[in-house]
């Protein structure tokens, strides 16, 4: 353990406070944090997990507690811990981020954002090092510090873009109803990151996401399409026999 505690040493969360002896300079999220990030002109790195998250323990265990990884972490960004069961308003905008651009969340959820909250990296759990043609935290932190050094203008208009994605996204600031044209699209994009092997979308580590097998259900159910019911029956049935 850590001998010097970082900021989530006040926190009430139980699950901050798991985390308030990493040498990751971890700040809660707060207007502090974001001040600070733009004072010193870094990226901010924001995780958000949960107490009873198996995933989110080995990300802890593999980086956050370790020295090497933390002073990468450190240099590069300004790194932000969120509890999603405290704060689950933040959750749920950043878990819309990860599905928009990756296709799936889960938790932990990695989001890399600049400091007035423009995501421009999303994923789920990192290992360290690189492994299987999944990105590790420190190469990652690494390419981010050269693209946030020489390529300034191409993350803040792929930041940009993913705001202007997520405004269009959010119902509250929708003038029109969802079309069959957007319905279609949506399946499509199921079909094509389903995993036809182990049922689920996208790549592994997979989380389970309830309202995506809802949407497939109904568009089975509408469309009689036996493709929305096979990647339903295929995802349940391989949960039920082994995870």
């Amino acid at each position: 353990m850590h001998e010097k505690a970082n900021r989530l040493i006040n926190e009430k969360s139980p699950y901050l406070l798991q985390h308030a002896y990493n040498p990751v300079d971890w700040y809660p999220w707060g207007e502090e944090a974001f001040a600070k990030a733009k004072a010193e002109d870094k990226p901010i790195f924001l995780s958000i997990g949960y107490s009873t998250c198996h995933w989110c323990h080995v990300m802890g265990r593999e980086s956050f507690e370790d020295e090497e990884t933390a002073e990468v972490l450190n240099d590069t960004f300004v790194c932000i811990k969120v509890d999603r069961e405290e704060r689950p308003d933040i959750d749920s905008v950043y878990m819309s981020v990860c599905q928009m651009m990756t296709g799936s969340g889960g938790w932990p959820l990695t989001i890399i954002m600049t400091g007035d909250k423009k995501p421009f990296f999303a994923a789920t759990y990192l290992p360290k090092q690189s492994m299987g043609g999944k990105l590790g935290v420190i190469d990652l932190s690494l390419k981010m510090r050269k693209l946030w050094e020489e390529n300034r203008s191409e993350i803040l208009s792929a930041a940009s873009s993913v705001s202007n994605k997520l405004k269009e996204l959010n119902p509250k600031n929708s003038e029109k109803d969802i079309g069959e044209n957007e319905i279609k699209n949506a399946f499509s994009e199921f079909s094509y990151i389903f995993d036809d092997e182990y049922g689920g979308f996208g790549s592994s580590p997979k989380f389970p996401s309830p309202h995506s097998l809802m949407f497939l259900l109904r568009y089975y159910k509408f469309y009689n399409d036996k493709l929305a019911l096979k990647m339903v029956e295929k995802t349940l049935n391989k949960m039920a026999n082994g995870g």
